[in-house]
């Protein structure tokens, strides 16, 4: 299970964001990626706009906001249909 956030620094939606990830890999862990779309030129052209964005193993879960409920059921969700949860990162 893999889940990457898209964030810039400066950007208090993704610090919120930031801080919900971390509260919920305590409770569920799974890998975290974060990409600072200022060091992407490609993320930067995609999310620029939709910044904070949560990508769950590759598809697009959340942006701006996170839904925290939403969250964890996606997540067990993707490990019913097979998925394998990762821990660490």
């Amino acid at each position: 299970m893999e889940v990457v956030l898209y964030t810039k620094p400066g950007c208090c939606l993704c610090d919120t964001v930031k801080a919900q990830l971390a509260k919920l890999r305590t409770v569920r862990p799974f890998a975290l990626e974060e990409v600072n779309i200022l060091n992407d030129p490609v993320a930067y052209a995609k999310y620029q706009l939709e910044i904070p964005v949560v990508l769950i193993n590759g598809r697009k879960a959340f942006k701006y906001h996170l839904d925290e409920a939403v969250f964890l059921r996606k997540l067990e969700t993707k490990v019913a249909e097979g998925d394998e949860p990762e821990y660490g990162s």
